[in-house]
This record gives structure tokens, sequence and C-alpha cells, in this order.
């Protein structure tokens, strides 16, 4: 946040993360056919483009509403779910028009709870997650994604927030294609709590999952918690 109250970076930075990063249409090492996941790749692509342009058409006023309806409904679900003082939470800072829940962070820091957030310090790595408070000066990380300094203290996330451009019923999430969230997921244990955020008319009726792609066990939208895993506590 700049000295002047604002944020030092908008919701939407539609220029500052790479648009041509996809998944790749190599070989799957996890033994997928080729031909497969070369189709599924192209398909999460087109997706992803479509997924994209029509959150970056929504207005600035039905962007703002969705966001504060999503932090309602996401205080009510971690509350539910203990994330109390001392809590590790990890959040994300919001770009591409992602839902902004930046003041939420900010309430769940007045009430103790200890915020993260994700940083590549190594491409095609397990992200780490360094501490976040309202003081810290962030910089330029990867694609341009604003992310503590390097000196912050690094955290191990009990709960986890992960944007999704979409999603679907059974808790799967397509991200931008980079793999992180879930090669981070993979190397974490135990792992935390994951929680996705999205948009209600961002639901796809699947997103084809792969052997790599871990499941969310929430989904939290506009309109409130859209999915919970049956076999998690």
């Amino acid at each position: 946040m700049s000295k002047e109250g604002r944020y030092a970076s908008p919701p939407c930075m539609a220029g500052d993360v790479d648009p041509t990063y996809f998944d790749p249409l190599g070989v799957d090492p996890l033994g997928v056919d080729p031909a497969q996941a070369r189709d599924v790749a192209r398909w999460r692509g087109a997706e992803r483009r479509r997924l994209a342009s029509f959150r970056e058409r929504l207005g600035q006023t039905e962007r703002a509403q969705a966001s504060s309806s999503i932090c309602g409904h996401l205080a009510t679900v971690l509350a539910l779910r203990g994330a109390l003082r001392g809590t590790v939470l990890a959040g994300y800072w919001p770009v591409r028009c992602e839902p902004d829940l930046r003041p939420l962070l900010h309430d769940l820091h007045d009430q103790g709870v200890r915020i993260a957030l994700p940083a590549v310090e190594t491409r095609a790595a397990p992200l780490v997650f360094r501490r976040w408070t309202p003081g810290t000066r962030l910089e330029r990380g990867h694609w341009s994604i604003p992310v503590p300094p390097p000196e912050a203290e690094t955290l191990t996330p009990d709960i986890a927030l992960a944007p999704c451009l979409g999603w679907d019923r059974g808790g799967f999430r397509l991200g931008w294609g980079g793999g992180y969230f879930d090669r981070t997921l993979a190397a974490l244990s135990p792992r935390p709590l994951t929680i996705g955020i999205a948009l209600g008319a961002a639901r796809l009726p699947t997103i084809y999952p792969q052997p790599h792609d871990i499941p969310l066990d929430l989904v939290v939208t506009e309109t409130g918690l859209s999915v919970e895993r049956k076999d998690i506590s």
C-alpha cells in the first residue's frame, strides 16, 4: 500500500503476466498418452484465454462487488476452519483482474493470523511463502507479480488460497498453466488446507484433470462455498 493509503498495484495488471505461458505440449512424464495430453493442453489454453477475457470485460464495480462478497464468505469459512491467531495463511496479490482479497488479509493480520505470499525463487520448482504485513514493501517477482523481498521470513502455510481462472465440481483448478501450485502442494507435508478463490461464472463441467492435477479442498465464489470435498475433516 502506498503512503497515500492506496494499493501500490491495481487488481487488474493484464500486461504484467506472460499471456503465452500455457501448459507445455510435450510428452507427459507421468505416462499420459501424448496425443491426449496435447489435446487437453490446447483446450486448457483456449479456456484460459476465454476466461481471462471474460474477467477483464467485467466492469470495475462488478469486480469490486464480487471481491467484497468473496471476502465475506471466505471470512466465514476461515473462522469455521480455525484460522486463529498464529495460523499461517498463504494469500495472493491480485493480478489480471483476480478477486481482490487484500482488505481481508489486512483484517486477518490484525487478528493475529500470519500472512504469507507466494514467490518463485527457482523456475519449475515449488513456491516459497514469504511473510507479509501491511507495512511490507513489495518488489516485482516472477511475471512481475508483487512479492515480499527475499529477506522476509519464510513460512509454511496451514491454509493456502489459490486464485482460479476456472474450476470444476471436483475441486480441480484451472490456473495459468505454470504448474507451480500443484508442484508446491505435492512437496508440502503436511499438506495445507487449500481453498480456491473463483468467480461462479468460471465454473467448468470439467478441466479434464491429469495425473499432476491436485484437487482443492474448498472453492469459494461470490455466492458462497461452492465446493467442499467430502474426504476432508
